[in-house]
């Protein structure tokens, strides 16, 4: 028998041993950027190195948190919205099938929008808040988790939704005790997959129209010739993107328990 504190530094190598090659890239990618911008003759207005970038990084850190806290409350915002439309549309094109060809070429049409054309009038039409930033982050993100969950009620079995109606379940309970639960990988793929896009659509927002936030701060070292501080609010925003990955592949361990019970080799479950 294997104690849970004698597993704990396996659990640890063996992740260590998943994350070492994504760092060694990121690592020789640094060291060659680097090396480039130092020995190559660049010009550091043109291309700063990252050691650079860090350093302004650093001591424009207040005014980088500054900035970095409405993009989140408007990614985080948004984010919400877009999660609440995607669930609430789903289940109604998975109970009313008609509504699904009346509103997905509807849906599929706004995803072509480009965002530098809409995010100019959407700032126009509701001002320079929080409102049109919330609006556009709902925009990018709720398609991907709407088609996941849309196709991963599909997936549910036949025969376990046969079962249920015989046993004198209802429609409503057969969506909760069958179709959502095997809705939930799908969801999470797109909820991978949507948060991605959340930060970068609020920053593109603000691009189009704020008064803080990483976006007007990238615009504003922009035009003063600052590409420095532009890639350290770069780093800021693709750090916010990797918690929130981070987080959602959390919340679908906590989710999904049963999914990391089923990888586990045979014999070597709890206890053993």
């Amino acid at each position: 028998m294997v104690s849970s504190s004698s597993s704990r530094p396996l659990q640890l190598a063996g992740l260590f041993a998943k994350a070492a090659p994504a760092v060694m890239s990121v690592g020789l990618l640094l060291v060659a950027w680097e090396l480039y911008a130092n020995y190559s003759g660049i010009k550091p207005t043109i291309l700063p190195a990252p050691s650079r970038v860090f350093e302004q990084a650093m001591l424009n850190r207040e005014a980088l948190i500054d900035n970095a806290i409405p993009t989140i409350r408007a990614t985080l915002m948004g984010f919400a919205c877009s999660l609440g439309a995607a669930f609430a549309l789903s289940m109604l094109v998975d109970f009313f099938q008609p509504l699904r060809r009346a509103l997905f070429p509807v849906f599929i049409v706004s995803q072509t929008l480009p965002l530098v054309a809409i995010a100019p009038l959407v700032v126009l039409w509701f001002g320079f808040g929080l409102t049109p930033k919330i609006m556009l982050v709902a925009l990018v993100t709720f398609f991907p988790m709407l088609v996941a969950l849309v196709q991963g009620y599909e997936a549910t079995e036949v025969e376990i939704g046969q079962m249920l109606r015989a046993m004198g379940a209802g429609c409503w309970r057969v969506f909760v005790l069958a179709r959502l639960p095997s809705a939930l990988p799908y969801f999470f793929a797109g909820l991978r997959i949507s948060i991605t896009y959340a930060v970068v659509g609020a920053i593109f927002a603000e691009y189009a129209g704020a008064a803080k936030g990483l976006g007007i701060y990238m615009l504003n070292a922009k035009n003063n010739f600052r590409p420095d501080l532009v890639l350290a609010a770069v780093g800021v925003s693709a750090a916010l993107t990797l918690i929130l990955f981070g987080l959602t592949v959390l919340l679908q361990r906590l989710a999904m328990p049963w999914e990391r019970i089923g990888r586990q080799p045979a014999g070597k479950g709890p206890g053993r």
